[in-house]
């Protein structure tokens, strides 16, 4: 007697055909995604060469992680392929941001051997949003310069080039920002800025005080590096010239009250963090160049005495 569906296959056939397994096949029938062409005599599910075709393409969907649902409506008509990747596109990009982030955060958690209480914040730290980050960022700013002449300046400036995670962040730059962010928070922290901010701010009209061009100009760390490498001692007769020439007659202990404000307030972390954030090449911090200097300021101080 012959076969009455000699084109059909029955699901072990279609299994064998596409590599999947048969249990498989028969979920996604029996939700509807892959409907039998018809029934064997014996009322068994058979399928025809459209159903191998709709059936690589679910598999394919699957595989790329898109929903049951919207499988049925691309299989439906109601969405093309294109519209639904669209979507998905921007739901694992969400997703890539989140995975960053969260393993930004691990990362700094085992770096640093966090307690319970430290990785719940820096968690909350990174998960902000970017009106959040902002204000953070603001409050501190307002702490610092609040009352300064340049707090205005300093203000317009942040507005035109803030402190901002972009949209799609290393994990270097989540973690740069947990840091930032822990680190404007701490009142100690502002305290020692707000006290470099007012030694190195101008009033209205006024030339820079002594020594803010070591924190607001390369120049003071270049003529030390260049001292430096011809091996001048900073307690020696040669380091008057260079303290000099880079603040004249200027009271020296001024200049050296700037110079330890700025170490002690950690001024070099919060640049090389801002930088980092901002995605650009932190600068180098000069360490050894900063400690030659107040070493030089210093014994020029105490010959003078």
């Amino acid at each position: 007697m012959s076969d009455p569906h000699p084109q059909l296959l029955t699901i072990g056939q279609l299994a064998r055909r596409t590599g999947l397994a048969i249990r498989t096949i028969r979920y996604w029938s029996d939700v509807g995604a892959l409907p039998p062409a018809g029934r064997s005599g014996g009322g068994y599910r058979l399928y025809d060469a459209e159903s191998v075709a709709r059936l690589e393409l679910v598999r394919t969907l699957r595989e790329l992680g898109i929903g049951l649902g919207d499988v049925h409506r691309v299989l439906s008509g109601d969405s093309t392929v294109a519209e639904v990747a669209a979507t998905h596109v921007a739901a694992l990009d969400a997703q890539i941001r989140a995975l960053k982030v969260s393993r930004a955060v691990l990362s700094t958690v085992a770096e640093r051997g966090s307690t319970t209480e430290e990785t719940a914040l820096m968690n909350k730290l990174a998960r902000l949003s970017a009106a959040e980050r902002r204000q953070i960022i603001d409050d501190f700013t307002a702490e610092v310069f609040e009352g300064l002449g340049v707090a205005s300046r300093v203000s317009e400036r942040m507005r035109a080039n803030p402190i901002e995670l972009p949209e799609d962040p290393t994990p270097e730059q989540v973690d740069a920002w947990i840091e930032l962010a822990e680190l404007v928070q701490d009142p100690d922290f502002r305290s020692r800025m707000r006290i470099l901010m007012t030694l190195t701010t101008p009033g209205p009209g006024e030339k820079p005080p002594p020594g803010a061009s070591v924190w607001f100009a390369g120049h003071a760390v270049q003529v030390v590096g260049e001292a430096r490498s011809r091996g001048v001692d900073p307690a020696g007769p040669d380091a008057a010239a260079v303290l000099a020439d880079l603040f004249g007659t200027a009271d020296r202990a001024a200049v050296l009250r700037s110079l330890r404000a700025g170490m002690q307030a950690e001024a070099q972390r919060y640049r090389r963090l801002v930088a980092i954030v901002r995605g650009r090449e932190p600068q180098p911090a000069h360490t050894e160049e900063l400690h030659w200097l107040e070493n030089a300021l210093q014994a020029e101080l105490q010959q003078a005495s």
